[in-house]
């Protein structure tokens, strides 16, 4: 029975896996590879080393985010803990194919205190919250950027899209908050995660703190972009970086594949020309964003170094004495 119930999740693994080389290869061809690879290799360490900053200060806003969450939601962690649970989560993220896998661990480590139910839905409002504020950047941007006199002026597609992704989003709102009047144990679960999203986010002395945080963690991830393109030589406007990039980053969220990598490349080759980019250095800036993430939660190795080392000396210490 194991195998086969392993079996569909490891054919989406490689489907996940196929779709991603396969998107970079086309991307490679398409949009000047053997360009971008000059350029990355001339990347400015400086601006790299700015962007490794940055995300690490979203590290760290966001495990200040997870805690506040969960300590409202009766799950008391420090930061410490919060900290090394997140770097973990993000070094499995990025490296499972999946994108959640390392944020179920989370759930799973912590659910001691308040058991799993709480430290999960802790989890799913924390990571709900970090994305609502990125689509709520980028729909002002837009917004702002195309009304104002002297603005950017976007393509209709463009629109259009932005447009698109804000009606679906507020649609998936409208429908959750309508499933928690749904008969059964479904409606039930919708409706004590919406209590628990309130209390949480919008509960009394939390929302100014959870409006801080989650707008850092979209500053920090947004400057962490900006400084990668500035690293091989691209110079983004204001407001392609708050308008633009959001959308970019929003399409790891398609897990089709392994970290959204090739999909937020494709994204970028195609969007960040209307800022005067050249497709080139827009997949170099999303590469190297790609790689300076996977340097930048490292720290998450450690973690399971740690864990191992302890884990193996308990063993050692609970061995009889021969």
């Amino acid at each position: 029975m194991a195998p086969q119930g392993l079996a569909p999740r490891a054919l989406v693994r490689l489907a996940q896996a196929v779709v991603t080389v396969g998107l970079l290869v086309l991307l490679w061809q398409l949009a000047d590879g053997a360009d971008a690879l000059r350029v990355l290799l001339a990347a400015n360490p400086w601006f790299m080393l700015a962007a490794l900053a940055a995300l690490t200060l979203h590290t760290v806003l966001a495990a200040e985010r997870w805690r506040l969450t969960a300590g409202a939601l009766g799950l008391s962690l420090s930061r410490g803990h919060a900290l090394r649970e997140y770097y973990l989560a993000q070094l499995v993220n990025q490296t499972v194919p999946g994108g959640v896998v390392g944020d179920a661990g989370r759930a799973v480590r912590s659910r001691e205190q308040a058991g799993l139910t709480i430290s999960a839905q802790a989890v799913v409002v924390e990571r709900f919250a970090g994305q609502v504020a990125v689509l709520a950047t980028m729909i002002i941007a837009v917004a702002v950027t195309t009304l104002i006199p002297g603005g950017l002026e976007w393509p209709g597609w463009m629109l259009a899209l932005a447009a698109t992704i804000t009606l679906v989003s507020l649609g998936v709102v409208g429908v959750l908050l309508a499933a928690r009047f749904v008969p059964g144990r479904f409606g039930t679960r919708v409706a004590e995660l919406s209590r628990t999203a309130a209390i949480a986010l919008v509960g009394r002395r939390l929302w100014l703190p959870q409006l801080l945080l989650s707008a850092g963690t979209t500053a920090s991830i947004l400057a962490a972009f900006a400084f990668s393109a500035l690293a091989v030589g691209l110079i983004l406007p204001f407001g392609a970086i708050v308008a633009l990039v959001p959308l970019i980053l929003l399409t790891m969220l398609i897990p089709i594949t392994i970290s959204g990598w090739g999909l937020r490349e494709g994204a970028a080759a195609a969007l960040l020309p209307l800022a005067g980019a050249a497709v080139s250095e827009s997949l170099a800036t999303s590469v190297l964003f790609g790689l300076l993430g996977l340097v930048a939660v490292l720290p998450g190795a450690a973690v399971v170094w740690m864990g191992a080392r302890t884990r193996r000396d308990a063993a050692a210490d609970a061995a009889p004495v021969r």
